[in-house]
């Protein structure tokens, strides 16, 4: 029996890319949301919730998701403190997957990134790039804010040595710093690289989507594992059984 979803933002185009592969993943969009739609009528009878909208509604659905014990699959990026706090409330009664980015391949990259960091130690320095299509509203992505976690937790770095862009004067780079670069433009889907450069040479891992398709079938993929599994944060990573 299809895999029943309420899609929260389904008028975007990663709600889109989900409609339009759902029938492929066995998933059935059981009811469709955007702005000015009610979500609560459909809640009680869908099997989970798919939330790709607006960082702002995020906490909402996810508060009317936990009321009807229904789990969530975040796809939404861009949260201030605030927004990812009260959402996080809610991982002590329902099961919550959240990814900047829900492609199989960039969570492998993520695996990789933190084996680079563990392996390469503080003689390589990391620096990160990523570009998207003029249209996206947040900088750095979802996904890079990812990989900037991987490689912190891989070296064990601190908030404060993250530089974002480089501009005037800003002396001599140092061991632990992490470089992090957001370029815009086009239509430009998602690109991705993480350099950990040393002396006499450099590792480079990098990424490049071409269609929002392998987005939605990661994000259906991951709404398949989450029903039935108990409360708790989760990520891509579990799904993939990389953790």
């Amino acid at each position: 029996m299809p895999l029943k979803i309420l899609l929260n933002g389904c008028a975007g185009r990663m709600g889109q890319a989900i409609a339009a592969v759902a029938q492929d993943s066995d998933c059935e969009i059981f009811a469709s949301c955007d702005a000015g739609d009610d979500p609560s009528a459909a809640i009680a009878d869908c099997d989970v919730v798919v939330e790709f909208s607006m960082h702002k509604v995020t906490p909402a659905i996810v508060k009317l998701a936990a009321e009807h014990g229904k789990p969530v699959v975040i796809g939404t990026t861009g949260h201030s403190s605030e927004e990812r706090e009260a959402i996080l409330a809610h991982t002590k009664t329902i099961p919550i997957v959240w990814a900047g980015n829900y492609s199989i391949g960039v969570n492998v990259l993520f695996w990789l990134t933190r084996k680079a960091a563990e392996i390469l130690g503080p003689d390589y320095n990391p620096e990160i790039i990523e570009m998207h299509h003029r249209h996206k509203l947040d900088a750095p992505s979802g996904t890079a804010e990812r990989l900037i976690e991987v490689v912190r937790d891989g070296r064990k770095i601190g908030q404060e040595r993250i530089s974002h862009g480089r501009e005037g004067i800003v002396g001599v780079r140092q061991k632990n710093e992490i470089g992090v670069h957001a370029l815009r433009g086009g239509s430009v889907v998602g690109e991705h690289e993480v350099i950990f450069a040393g002396e006499g040479e450099r590792v480079s891992l990098s990424h490049s989507a071409g269609d929002r398709k392998i987005f939605a079938l990661g994000a259906l993929r991951a709404a398949h594992w989450s029903k039935g599994k108990t409360p708790g944060l989760y990520r891509m990573e579990d799904v993939l059984g990389l953790v």
